[in-house]
């Protein structure tokens, strides 16, 4: 190139410039036809100069044109690759994310205004359940509790009522007995008040005589003396018994000063109310004779009364039936009873969580360390005021971790309880076991993402609670399997179907039984020397994947086309 540039300057000092100038100075140069370069070619300077343009620009293309061919890929010239099918253990990995928390967190929280009137921890000690944390000073706690309280038994008078409406909903006979006094004909749809009388019970089984006797008789007359009773209509006497003795102060017509006796006998069937009788009592070899008769009355008497309102739904009730003690006489409807008494329940219950928080919060105004733990959260200091519903401490147990990993569709099948799984947080290692697994997925876009809960023993506290980790565990692992590079596995629709099939591209002079027609340029396969083979394939890691079938140890199959670097 040095050579070329300096040309010039060797032409100019040649001795056949010397006649052409002279001839031009002469007159005699023959003449020369005009263009633009020849101004510049006229000049020595100037045309050393357009040389040197010129061979630069010769030289530049010169470069360009062999880069171009350097470069330019020669396409004729590939490489088919290929692997085999051999036989190996393959393991399939499951790997994700989670948020490292501890397994039993405790926090306290003043529900009421206050005055922090000491603090007995500092951030970061460890304490045992029931360490004293701190007091705070809080009127307004006790008002609360004091409050609720009150609601509370106001909401469970409430429903003891609404309970004692409804089991009276069924009239029953308070004792056994027969009925009487029923004047209305009651029917079933009928509607009817609360605290109606519908007839009257009475117990006549057992008859009662009031008799009075002179005070002559007095220390002769007492309670459980047998006695004779005579009544005149059935034309009978039956023993009796005296239940009282009163010493009340009756005067006679004649003058003489009574008490009284009760006397009662039983019923057999045949007496009824008002039905005169006397009671003669043997006493001291003597017959003591009452001062007149008196009349038979029903051991007991009471008016049945509706204790509701509502519609009758069903009655069983005559005049003079005998009943039982307990057997039901009526019965009325109660919806709104019941809805009456689901609302009390549900008012009662929600009373009842008041003064629990309330309680509570009493009780956490001079708190204690509920469970044992580091405390890892302290917002309040000696002199603070404090503001309702605040959260003043929280203690967590981070003896143990627990890990809520995040696990896609695709994986949750292979998670297992008592799994043993690998966790990284920043770096550091540690072992863990998988303790649940929630089947309830999260939907989002269409993918369904799983939680799966493990547990890591973290006794010197190297692991932080609130910060994220990995975890990875074995899923499955098959030993003495057919396997491949997972790049030689090819999915490519069926040319009949449509259908997407899994195939190999198999290495052999003759095309294979179980071959598949298929585009195989769609992946770049040769024409010629691979077949399409189906096959089944089982797990997979990041590199290979297990052939369960369509193939045998040995094959030689098609893995990808390398296109080769050689130029030229």
């Amino acid at each position: 190139m040095n050579d070329l540039i300096h040309t010039p300057e060797t032409e100019e000092t040649t001795p056949q410039t010397t006649p052409v100038v002279e001839e031009e100075r002469a007159g005699t140069a023959p003449e020369k036809k005009s263009g633009p370069l020849r101004g510049l070619w006229k000049s020595p300077k100037k045309r050393k100069r357009l040389i040197m343009i010129l061979v630069l620009a010769v030289v530049a293309g010169g470069l360009i044109w062999g880069m171009v061919k350097l470069l330019a890929p020669n396409e004729g010239d590939s490489q088919i690759l290929t692997d085999m099918v051999t036989v190996g253990s393959i393991t399939s990995t499951v790997e994700g994310s989670g948020t490292a928390n501890a397994k039993q967190s405790e926090s306290i929280t003043i529900t009421t205004a206050g005055t922090v009137v000491d603090v007995y921890v500092n951030e970061g000690d460890v304490v045992e359940a029931g360490t004293p944390l701190f007091s705070i000073d809080s009127p307004a706690a006790q008002d609360l509790v004091n409050k609720a309280r009150t609601e509370v038994e106001v909401r469970e008078k409430e429903l003891n009522n609404l309970y004692e409406a409804a089991d009276n909903l069924t009239v029953t006979a308070e004792f056994a007995g027969k009925l009487m006094g029923i004047e209305n004909e009651y029917e079933v749809g009928q509607e009817i008040g609360s605290d109606v009388t519908i007839a009257q019970l009475v117990d006549d089984h057992v008859m009662r005589l009031e008799q009075y006797y002179s005070y002559a008789y007095e220390n002769d007359i007492y309670v459980g003396q047998k006695v004779t009773v005579s009544i005149p209509a059935v034309m009978e006497s039956r023993e009796g018994r005296v239940v009282e003795v009163n010493k009340v102060s009756r005067i006679s017509d004649e003058g003489s000063k009574l008490f009284q006796a009760i006397i009662e006998l039983d019923n057999p069937g045949v007496l009824t109310k008002d039905m005169l009788a006397s009671a003669v009592i043997s006493s001291n070899g003597q017959e003591i004779y009452p001062y007149e008769q008196g009349k038979l009355e029903y051991n007991r008497t009471v008016d049945v009364k509706t204790k509701v309102s509502g519609e009758i739904q069903w009655v069983d009730m005559m005049n003079f039936l005998d009943v039982s003690a307990g057997q039901s006489l009526m019965r009325i409807s109660g919806d709104d009873n019941q809805t009456a008494i689901f609302n009390a329940e549900e008012a009662l219950r929600t009373a009842k969580e008041s003064l629990t928080e309330a309680e509570e919060n009493l009780a956490n105004l001079n708190a204690v360390a509920p469970i044992a733990g580091t405390v890892i959260g302290l917002a309040i200091s000696p002199g603070q005021e404090i503001t309702e519903k605040m959260a003043v401490i929280n203690i967590s147990d981070t003896s143990v971790i627990e890990v809520t990993a995040k696990v896609d569709e695709r994986n949750i099948a292979y998670i297992k309880q008592g799994m043993y799984v690998d966790i990284d947080q920043w770096g550091t290692q540690f072992s863990g076991t998988v303790d649940k697994v929630n089947l309830s997925p999260e939907m989002n876009n269409g993918v369904a993402t799983y939680t799966a809960t493990i547990l890591v023993d973290n006794p010197e506290g190297q692991m932080y609670t609130g910060a994220s980790v990995t975890y990875s565990l074995v899923a499955s692992q098959s030993d003495n399997c057919l396997v491949l590079p997972i790049q030689c596995v090819k999915y490519i629709p069926d040319a009949e179907t449509g259908e997407t099939l899994s195939v190999v591209f198999l290495q052999t002079d003759q095309r294979p039984d179980n071959a598949v027609d298929v585009d195989g340029s769609t992946v770049g396969v040769p024409a010629e020397g691979f077949y399409a083979v189906p096959v089944e394939t089982g797990i997979s890691d990041k590199n290979n994947v297990e052939i369960i079938s369509g193939l045998n140890e040995g094959d030689v199959v098609f893995t990808q086309m390398l296109r080769s670097n050689s130029y030229g």
